[in-house]
């Protein structure tokens, strides 16, 4: 099961693209409750957007976005149909990739 959801909405000839991602986003600041040990570093670093297989955005993201971030993009057109394609990865290496067609 993908980390990544993804809804789109057209609206006067452009799309709005919306996604929340389950992830931790840990800073490297914070504290384990129980052991009192410092969480290791852990969170997404670039987040790609593609419509239809093209370049939509690229967006660096660093560790101060909350857990499951929260992101939204409005593009020019968009047609029923249309493939939209939202990837990540994090600091560790860790991926995904999700896909979602436009009603």
């Amino acid at each position: 099961m993908s980390s990544i959801k993804i809804r789109s909405k057209r609206k006067d000839g452009k799309t709005q693209i919306r996604t929340l991602i389950a992830h931790p986003m840990e800073t490297g600041r914070n504290r384990d409750k129980q052991s009192g040990e410092l969480i290791a570093t852990h969170f997404i670093r670039e987040l790609i957007v593609r419509h239809n297989d093209k370049l939509v955005a690229t967006v660096e993201i660093g560790a101060g976005i909350s857990r499951d971030p929260y992101f939204a993009f409005m593009i020019e057109g968009g047609e029923t149909g249309d493939k939209i394609t939202i990837s990540w990865v994090d600091n560790l290496g860790n991926s995904d990739s999700a896909d979602s067609f436009l009603k």
